[in-house]
């Protein structure tokens, strides 16, 4: 069972949450692992540095990436670097796809909440739900914690070109009461890949 609820005064509460939680993980820099998958097969894993600049932007950037595949000799040997780069692109691209979703401005929130349809279920968990937040035809629902107004996790469905992409994104909380993303698992079904994702090594600045 879910009880509809006042969507304008739950958004003013959430994006105010989020906004001050956002200020204080600004402090923080992390690492995320990404191990890519082909029909269950571990094929690539990435390692990306992320921390937010002088101006609170975030910022990403690929530190390491390891392929599984052998190389093969010669001509082939080409042909197979190119096409792992192409795959070492696409994952990329669906990373970055999950961030969009990951860390929503206040206004991106307030957009969101705009057009969302907005329950509670049995266990007081607030769901959110609305569709065309950021390209035509995707959806994202947010699972969040009443007594703290911060996510519990995310689920969306968007479009990498496209294909079809979806993706669940949890969130954990610090003993300071940070709210982080912890893991992210993405699922491209047109080339048969998923990438699951682990955030990591969190630390703060040393000014």
């Amino acid at each position: 069972m879910r009880t509809q609820l006042n969507t304008e005064e739950l958004s003013l509460k959430i994006s105010k949450a989020e906004e001050a939680n956002l200020q204080k993980l600004k402090a923080y820099i992390w690492k995320r692992k990404s191990d890519a998958s082909v029909d269950g097969q571990l094929k690539a894993t990435i390692f990306t540095e992320f921390s937010f600049d002088a101006n609170g932007k975030l910022q990403t950037k690929v530190i390491d990436a390891q392929t599984t595949v052998k190389a093969k000799p010669g001509l082939r040997g080409v042909a197979q670097k190119n096409a792992a780069e192409d795959k070492m692109d696409y994952i990329e691209k669906a990373l970055e796809v999950s961030i969009q979703y990951a860390y929503m401005t206040k206004g991106q929130l307030l957009d969101f909440f705009g057009k969302a349809t907005v329950s509670a279920k049995d266990d007081g968990t607030l769901v959110a739900t609305a569709d065309n937040v950021y390209v035509q035809g995707d959806r994202l629902t947010l699972h969040i914690d009443p007594k703290t107004n911060l996510f519990k996790y995310k689920e969306f469905k968007s479009l990498l070109g496209k294909d079809p992409i979806d993706g669940k994104i949890n969130y954990e909380l610090f003993s300071s009461g940070v709210s982080h993303v912890s893991t992210t698992l993405i699922n491209m079904p047109a080339e048969k890949m998923a990438i699951n994702a682990t955030n990591q090594d969190y630390s703060q600045r040393v000014n």
